[in-house]
C-alpha cells in the first residue's frame, strides 16, 4: 500500500513542527505540504528545515486548498475558524481530516458534524494514548464511586493557550459526568469567587493554571471524607500528541465517513 500522503496545517509553529518529524518519522505516512496564513514570515520556507530535520524540498505555502486537494489526510491544530474551514474543504475533496483544536463554539461543533458527513474527521482534546487511558479510567472511576466523593478538575498549560478550560479537562470532565450518568452542563463548575457557598453535591469543577513552558499537566481529583483519589497525567514533549495524530490519519484511511475520536482509534 502506498504511503498516506499528509499535509500539516499551520506548519510552521511549534505543534506544526512537531507533525512534521512525527510524519517523516512514522511508517507508511509521507508528508505532502504545509500550510500558513497569508503574510506568514515562513511562507516559502522548506518544511525540514522549519522542523529542524534536513531540507525536505516542500515549501510552507498559503495555497490551503491545493495542499488539501493533493493529499490523503491533513492534520491540524490551528485555530477554531480556521478548522472550520478546513473541515469544510477536507469533505469537499474527501480528505481525511484529523482536529487537535480546541475552544470551539455549539456552531462550530455542528459544521464540523455536518463535514463528517461526506469525510473522515477524527477529532479529540487531545491526542496522546495517556490521556485518553486517562478519560477511560475517570469514567470508571467516577461510575464507582458515590455521590460523596467530589469531583475535581485541575489544568495547568503553558502562558501562550488561549482557550480555558483546555479541551483535555471538557474531555475528563464529560468523562465524568458519563460516568455518574448526569449531564455537564448542568453540572460543571468552572470558575469560584468570593463568597460562592458551600460546595454543591455532584458539581463537577474544572480549575486553569497558566504559566510559563508548561506542555500540559491534568489531575482529576475524587475527594471523599477521610480519602482522596488523584489520577493524573504530565505531558513533557508535543511529540506525543502529534505521534497520535498521525496514527489517527493512518487508522481512518480505510474508515467509512463520519466522526471519530482518540478512543475509536486506540479501541478505548
Amino acid at each position: 500500500m502506498a504511503d498516506l500522503k499528509i499535509a500539516v496545517m499551520g506548519a510552521s509553529g511549534r505543534m506544526g513542527q512537531a507533525l512534521v518529524r512525527a510524519i517523516e518519522e512514522t511508517a507508511g505516512a509521507a508528508l505532502s505540504g504545509g500550510t500558513e496564513q497569508d503574510g506568514s514570515p515562513a511562507l516559502g520556507s522548506d518544511l525540514g528545515t522549519l522542523a529542524g530535520l534536513d531540507p525536505l524540498g516542500i515549501p510552507v505555502s498559503s495555497q490551503t486548498e491545493e495542499v488539501i486537494a493533493a493529499s490523503d489526510a491533513i492534520v491540524d491544530f490551528t485555530a477554531p475558524q480556521a478548522t472550520v474551514r478546513f473541515a469544510g474543504l477536507a469533505a469537499e475533496h474527501g480528505v481525511i481530516h484529523i482536529i487537535g483544536t480546541t475552544g470551539f463554539t455549539a456552531a462550530d461543533e455542528a459544521a464540523i458534524s455536518d463535514a463528517a458527513k461526506r469525510t473522515r474527521i477524527v477529532k479529540a482534546g487531545n491526542m496522546s494514548l495517556g490521556v485518553n487511558l486517562l478519560t477511560a479510567l475517570t469514567a470508571k472511576v467516577a461510575a464507582a464511586l458515590g455521590q460523596e466523593f467530589d469531583i475535581e478538575i485541575l489544568e495547568m498549560h503553558h502562558r501562550h493557550k488561549v482557550d480555558a478550560p483546555s479541551g483535555t479537562a471538557l474531555m475528563l470532565a464529560r468523562a465524568a459526568a458519563e460516568g455518574r450518568g448526569v449531564a455537564l452542563q448542568e453540572k460543571a463548575v468552572r470558575t469560584r469567587d468570593g463568597h460562592t457557598g458551600e460546595r454543591r453535591p455532584g458539581d463537577i469543577g474544572m480549575q486553569t493554571l497558566r504559566g510559563g513552558s508548561v506542555v500540559g499537566e491534568h489531575t482529576v481529583i475524587f475527594a471523599g471524607n477521610g480519602e482522596r483519589i488523584s489520577l493524573s497525567h504530565h505531558a513533557e514533549d508535543r511529540s506525543i500528541f502529534a505521534r497520535g495524530a498521525v496514527k489517527a490519519a493512518l487508522w481512518a484511511r480505510d474508515k467509512e465517513p463520519g466522526l471519530y475520536s482518540m478512543m475509536d482509534v486506540l479501541g478505548l
